[in-house]
């Protein structure tokens, strides 16, 4: 008698110039495909995120995979001189990480304890410029696992990244640190040196329950399950039309904070009740009931729908209707997702 036995798959697809795909090659891809042999069963994946060249994933016992480029030690294997084209566990941390993600050249971990790891020299450069010659946070020049300081009275629940900035969030907390050149920290400070609170009235007096990241703009979940988004709009990384004098930056000025608009988060009605949501640097997934939405950058192909076109609005990936999504992830200009599927098998 014929039964069906649960089965997963890991996607992925979009730029793959340093192998972050983890495919074994570097070729862009343009649709989802599968990763084989990967070295860990993928029923016990928790998460995967992806950078600007490289992407990470957790398991259910802890672990921490990496691969892609490590020019900057943002793989946190310090074996590994430039690249890897398959995921490589990262051995440096002495309890188990529940979280992970990916910045522009850099990476974050969040563990069982509520400490949080950073690694990648991304963020370095400016926070130097920023400090005039003080000396900066060893976390913001690691290339293999460091503790973040300035967290030591909260328990990190979640992290996020963007291009030179980071996230944690605690018990509907946020801490935001790194350049804020667009207002996406919610501060008037150019540079955030150590992690800096986020009141909850700007996002209506809610508590915060998740938060993602794209290079410059951020996405967060409050617990009425209202979606708000802020930052850049450039490529329709908000989901939202922008009215004129909305999103204002100060011209040829790279090291000044954005005028205050950029930082008030607004929310998306469209994307209220979704269960999860995934940033890239300029583009974005979320699942919604049993389907996976994209929208923003699509110039490598990451929104999925064969095209290169940007997406202005969330749309259904039509490639994955069969497929039920799990988990969700996003690199700068690559996508991925972990589907459940039906495999039929013979039942003694």
């Amino acid at each position: 008698m014929a039964g069906a036995a649960e089965a997963a798959l890991l996607l992925t697809w979009g730029a793959n110039s340093y192998g972050q795909l983890g495919l074994g090659h570097k070729n862009d891809v343009l649709v989802p495909e599968e990763l084989e042999d990967f070295p860990v069963c993928l029923l016990s994946i928790r998460s995967i995120t992806g950078g600007g060249g490289h992407s990470a994933i957790t398991t259910g016992d802890g672990q921490v995979l990496s691969c892609g480029c490590n020019s900057f030690g943002q793989l946190g294997l310090p074996w590994v001189s430039r690249s890897c084209q398959i995921p490589q566990q990262i051995e440096a941390f002495a309890e188990k990480v529940v979280h992970v993600a990916a910045g522009l050249r850099h990476a974050l971990a969040a563990t069982e304890g509520g400490l949080v790891f950073q690694w990648g020299t991304g963020m370095a450069s400016q926070a130097k410029r920023a400090c005039r010659g003080k000396m900066i946070s060893s976390f913001l020049a690691a290339k293999e696992p460091c503790v973040v300081t300035g967290l030591e009275d909260v328990k990190v629940k979640r992290v996020t990244a963007g291009s030179y900035h980071s996230v944690s969030l605690t018990d509907g907390v946020l801490y935001v640190w790194g350049s804020n050149k667009h207002g996406q920290l919610a501060s008037q400070e150019v540079f955030i040196a150590e992690p800096q609170k986020i009141e909850a009235h700007v996002f209506s007096g809610e508590k915060v329950e998740e938060v993602w990241s794209g290079w410059t703009h951020l996405v967060a979940k409050t617990e009425t399950a209202k979606v708000f988004t802020w930052g850049r709009a450039d490529y329709g990384q908000l989901g939202r039309s922008i009215q004129e004098g909305q999103v204002q930056v100060l011209p040829d000025a790279p090291d000044t904070c954005a005028q205050h608009t950029w930082s008030i988060p607004i929310s998306l009605p469209c994307l209220t009740g979704a269960s999860q949501i995934a940033c890239g640097s300029e583009h974005n997934l979320a699942v919604t009931g049993s389907q996976c939405y994209s929208w923003g950058w699509n110039e490598h192909g990451m929104c999925g729908n064969g095209t290169e076109k940007n997406v202005h609005s969330p749309k259904p990936i039509r490639a994955l209707h069969s497929a039920k999504p799990v988990l969700i992830g996003c690199g700068a200009g690559h996508s991925m997702t972990l589907c459940e599927t039906r495999r039929q098998t013979l039942q003694k």
